[in-house]
């Protein structure tokens, strides 16, 4: 789970319902989202990929490579999210280091877990 360190730093948050959609496979990507509170689904060609509990993060790809959303992320519950936006997430990086770290970290394990699931297929 993520530090929440970034969250002190954060000034609004936001919130969504069961169902709602957060960010849309396809569409540019701003901002990431560390879950405060609820749990949110990571969704791709119609198939769950990850659910996201809170202290986790997801739109991270987006701001790193710069390329469209590659998966969409729908609210499994009431969600409460801190969106950190291109700049705060830049800030963030040079700021603190184990920030940076974190979300590698992040990634890798979605690595991992992408390439077991084929892997077994």
């Amino acid at each position: 789970m993520f530090n929440q360190e970034p969250l002190n730093q954060v000034e609004t948050y936001q919130s969504f319902t069961p169902g709602q959609t957060i960010l849309q496979e396809g569409e540019p990507g701003d901002r990431l989202y560390i879950v405060a509170e609820g749990q949110v689904d990571i969704i791709a060609d119609g198939q769950l990929l990850e659910t996201v509990p809170p202290g986790g993060i997801l739109g991270e790809l987006a701001l790193i490579d710069d390329k469209p959303r590659s998966a969409s992320a729908v609210a499994r519950t009431d969600c409460v999210l801190a969106p950190i936006t291109r700049q705060h997430f830049l800030t963030l990086i040079q700021r603190t280091p184990l920030f940076a770290l974190q979300v590698m970290r992040v990634m890798a394990e979605r690595l991992r877990r992408a390439t077991h699931t084929r892997s077994r297929t």
